[in-house]
């Protein structure tokens, strides 16, 4: 008799099978506030700071930092990426854990995942030159190169997946509230 593989590129599927039945059986096990606090630190440079994290009511440290620059040709340092390639970063980050997790339930061994992900703002919108150019983008786009022992019908049901569930596909495919909060000290 064969035995069940509990570990998949990385992941302990009994591990992750097990937290979905506990936030099936208890939502609330599920919820998950993120923070992060971010300081200037000089011309175009910051610095976040991420300490924590609450998962199912419960405090979990962290100690993380993440330094952001621009390119010297705005008016940068070229130290560290600067913050569209750290949002194309976090939402790369967030859809990998997705299609490991999925292929990984699956029983599916990855060769190889890469996503390359692209797009284009015009500065005429962020520096206030032209109020009918949008500071932003306007589209992003994003090509998954995927290998491993699945077949082709299971990497496609495993991308639909990871574009109905990707909190970072979520959060940059809909507009999501911003509540902002100004102190002046």
């Amino acid at each position: 008799m064969r035995a069940v593989q509990t570990n998949v590129n990385g992941l302990d599927t009994e591990a992750l099978k097990q937290t979905m039945a506990a936030v099936t059986e208890n939502p609330s096990a599920g919820v998950c506030k993120f923070q992060v606090a971010t300081s200037w630190m000089g011309g175009t440079q910051s610095q976040t700071r991420v300490d924590s994290v609450e998962i199912g009511g419960k405090q979990k440290d962290r100690e993380f930092t993440i330094r952001t620059d621009e390119p010297c040709e705005l008016l940068g340092t070229n130290r560290a990426p600067n913050p569209q390639e750290v949002l194309m970063a976090g939402l790369n980050a967030c859809m990998t854990v997705g299609y490991v997790a999925g292929c990984s339930v699956r029983g599916i061994e990855l060769e190889s995942l890469s996503i390359e992900t692209e797009g284009s703002l015009d500065l005429r919108g962020f520096l206030g030159i032209d109020k009918n150019v949008p500071p932003g983008y306007e589209e992003i786009r994003y090509t998954v190169r995927i290998k491993g022992n699945g077949t082709p019908e299971q990497f496609e049901e495993i991308h639909k997946t990871v574009m109905a569930t990707s909190p970072n596909y979520w959060n940059l495919s809909r507009p999501i509230r911003l509540t902002p909060t100004l102190v002046v000290e």
